[in-house]
């Protein structure tokens, strides 16, 4: 063949799909080989098209002196590249593995993170030649599907009745876990006892007893003896049934490893490293984790809120995918997210804004109605208010993000943050911790700043720090 292929993961059914419609003859056991039935036959705009799943991928056309490039909707899977005026590219699943390299250029090559949802062709016959292409990945679900194994509509309902819509939502939800079920490896999930991993988990149960899987579905909760997290998903684990275990997390064990967690995740973001911490303690386990975010209860309008749920999605790769495929990544696991399912999303944006927002006060609202009273996961589950995890999972007396602060205030005095926009007038730091993380970056990755363009925070909501700990609309229950 004169393709190749690297780094490429299709959804386990997808490429099966697409490998007996074609009557591909594979040559591996590998996902990634249908990259080369599809590109041969149909070419790159069309290839990319029909994928379905998480990816990033480089494609050598050797026939045709080209080089591919692609990276998923939401950029679940890292890429990066580094591209000279005088047409010299590498490509690398992290930043840090471009840093070394030797190049005509005087000064430091500028290294990218290539962009989710699109694809690019880099013609080697015509030096510096490059066509980026974005891929029509958030298109409403009435469209014309381009390819019958993802007609979203197919098995659903119509129309924007609630019975309907929560029906809908029950259907692709179900099919996004059904998706990532099919392994070579033993599936696990990450259950923290909130909203999203709850529905994951008990969902995966479900599907694995259907399926008749060799062996149960391990669930893995992780924090103190008496946080809300942990109390939660032994609650669930044993409503579904699981096999379920708990790992420790102390305050001194997540300072300790915060530079090395920095260090994997290329990236200065407060919530971002924050966050990173108690995923990254996991290490052994492999799993199953559920992401969707919902910070919308002070949208101005169901419009603002619908605006900014893209703008959200689209920034997932330099935020919370970036920690959750970084954190375990390092460990050779693999990152699998139903809640980003292609399918499920679309239909999610196609419905109307009003049905969207939260409602009296509780977020993900439509979500939580659509699996009421199916007793798929206790109750008190699916209307738990939301929790961050980096705070859920801690002493409800003493917070990771209360502990973590107090060890700051030894490391960093005043007049250092007094100087930060000096020392640091790019994005520079407004708070102790962001100076602490900052400089620690700043240590293994010099001069790279660019690489987390903004730092996350809440909208309409007046914050100088995105802990939950700190926001109104996330303060639990007092009788949680």
């Amino acid at each position: 063949s004169s393709y190749r292929t690297a780094r490429a993961g299709v959804s386990a059914v997808a490429h099966q799909l697409l490998k007996n419609e074609f009557e591909f003859e594979y040559q591996t056991k590998v996902d990634g080989e249908i990259l080369l039935h599809l590109y041969e036959r149909f070419g790159i705009e069309k290839m990319a098209s029909m994928l379905d799943g998480v990816f990033a991928f480089i494609l050598l056309d050797t026939a045709n002196r080209k080089v591919l490039l692609g990276r998923d909707t939401y950029g679940v899977r890292p890429l990066f590249r580094l591209l000279t005026d005088d047409g010299f590219l590498a490509v690398c699943s992290e930043a840090k593995g471009l840093l070394d390299l030797k190049t005509s250029m005087s000064t430091p090559a500028k290294i990218t993170a290539f962009l989710p949802g699109h694809f690019e062709v880099f013609d080697l016959k015509l030096t510096g030649k490059v066509e980026s292409v974005q891929m029509d990945r958030f298109h409403c679900c009435t469209e014309e599907p381009k390819h019958a194994a993802y007609n979203i509509l197919e098995g659903l309902g119509t129309g924007f009745e609630l019975e309907t819509v929560k029906s809908n939502i029950r259907i692709l939800f179900e099919s996004a876990v059904k998706k990532r079920l099919m392994a070579h490896r033993r599936i696990g999930c990450l259950l923290s006892g909130g909203l999203d991993s709850s529905l994951v988990a008990a969902t995966l149960v479900k599907l694995a007893k259907e399926e008749q899987l060799p062996y149960p579905i391990q669930t893995f909760s992780i924090g103190a003896e008496d946080s809300p997290d942990v109390a939660a998903a032994r609650k669930v684990a044993a409503h579904i049934g699981s096999e379920h275990h708990e790992v420790n997390f102390t305050p001194e064990e997540g300072i300790c490893a915060l530079e090395e967690v920095i260090v994997h995740l290329e990236s200065y973001d407060i919530t971002t490293v924050r966050a990173s911490v108690g995923l990254y303690k996991y290490k052994k386990y492999k799993k199953t984790n559920a992401c969707l975010l919902s910070l919308l209860n002070q949208a101005p309008s169901p419009k603002a809120a619908a605006e900014d749920s893209v703008r959200l999605l689209k920034e997932l790769y330099l935020f919370d995918v970036l920690r959750a495929d970084r954190t375990t990544a390092a460990h050779g696991l693999e990152l699998r997210v139903p809640f980003l399912d292609h399918r499920f999303t679309a239909y999610y944006l196609s419905l109307p804004e009003e049905m969207r927002v939260p409602k009296d006060g509780v977020e993900k609202h439509l979500l939580r109605e659509a699996f009421k009273g199916l007793n798929l996961i206790p109750d008190e589950i699916l209307w738990r208010r939301k929790e961050a995890f980096s705070d859920g999972m801690t002493s409800i007396k003493k917070s990771w993000y209360s502990s973590l602060q107090e060890h700051i205030e030894s490391e960093v005095n005043d007049s250092q943050l007094e100087k930060a926009s000096v020392q640091f007038p790019s994005n520079p730091p407004t708070t102790k911790e962001g100076f602490f993380i900052r400089q620690i970056f700043e240590k293994h990755y010099p001069g790279r700043c660019e690489w987390t363009p903004h730092y996350w925070m809440p909208r309409w909501i007046k914050a100088t720090d995105p802990s939950a700990r700190t926001l109104s609309i996330y303060k639990p229950n007092k009788d949680q």
